[in-house]
């Protein structure tokens, strides 16, 4: 075999390797295989820990039916329909459609937006709780996302129940521009009332929740709890670092960073946040049942006089 012969060969293996078929995202998605920290896990290793890295604690991000069903219980919750808003109303167009954007969100998500929100009960507490799927557009919030965040606020309202949210995603929408960007202020209305009605509400932030997002309702609890590890942020680290012309510490926007610096009260663990949860509302409710009877008893004084005054 001559030299020639020998590069020839050398090159038929090279271009036979660069023909090899790799995986897909969607096989990859779809096969029993994830990564983490040391390399390759099996999912069902990380469903049996609640979809929880058992080597480094990373808590992986997760869809609203795993959210709800580790939160209430398989089975034990009842989807509620949400309003949806109109597709495409700028007729948004950059590499492809917004409308083809959507529609591949909603075959790979299964879900009509990203916002899903569910009714249940925990330790005989009815509640109503909301979740966000990332993989529906990054989590991104449009017209519909903020139509079901209000519509999740008027059925606590509606029924007497505290809210429970866990919220993630980018920040508004930029396919929607301000119509995306008017949602903060109309999630923050819908929480105010919320709070007129003296009902309890606990904000659950999951990694990552960001921009808009972070900077409306989701801040807005009464008591905020966040999942170990989670990115909590407005703008992004590094345009905060180049801002500001500074280093910023290892940790900066993490869930525990958040927590030292007091925008979270409690960073607990998924497994936990059931149990931490039903604590707190039995808590909340307990002291907002006396609130409404102390302002009952204080409408009743007041009408007692008034009666007195006009005899």
């Amino acid at each position: 075999m001559n030299w020639l012969t020998k590069i020839k060969n050398f090159g038929d293996k090279i271009k036979k390797n660069l023909q090899k078929k790799f995986p897909t995202k969607e096989e990859i998605a779809n096969s029993d295989w994830t990564s983490c920290c040391q390399g390759p896990i099996r999912k069902k290793d990380l469903e049996e820990n609640l979809w929880v890295c058992p080597n480094c604690d990373k808590h992986h991000r997760i869809d609203p039916i795993k959210r709800f069903d580790i939160f209430f219980g398989k089975n034990n919750y009842e989807i509620l329909k949400t309003p949806i808003a109109s597709d495409d109303p700028l007729g948004w167009v950059d590499t492809k459609p917004y409308t083809q954007r959507l529609k591949e969100a909603r075959d790979k998500t299964k879900q009509n937006c990203a916002v899903m929100v569910a009714k249940g009960y925990i330790d005989d507490i009815q509640i109503t709780a909301g979740a966000v799927n990332f993989n529906f557009i990054g989590g991104s919030f449009g017209a519909s996302e903020v139509e079901a965040v209000v519509y999740a606020v008027q059925h606590s309202i509606d029924n007497q129940t505290p809210l429970v949210f866990f919220p993630c995603g980018g920040g508004m929408r930029m396919f929607e521009s301000m119509i995306a960007l008017s949602g903060m202020t109309k999630t923050t209305l819908a929480i105010n009332e919320l709070k007129k009605n003296n009902l309890p509400y606990i904000s659950v932030f999951t990694d990552p929740t960001a921009g808009g997002i972070t900077a409306s309702f989701a801040m807005l609890g009464d008591i905020h709890m966040a999942e170990p590890g989670c990115l909590i942020a407005f703008a992004g680290k590094r345009v905060v670092s180049a801002t500001i012309k500074s280093d910023l510490p290892e940790d900066f926007q993490s869930a525990e960073f958040q927590k030292k610096h007091g925008f979270v009260d409690r960073v607990v663990q998924r497994k936990n946040i059931q149990k931490e949860v039903g604590n707190l509302l039995s808590i909340l409710l307990k002291k907002n049942s006396e609130v409404n009877s102390d302002n009952l008893n204080e409408t009743s004084d007041n009408t007692d006089t008034l009666t007195k005054a006009a005899s």
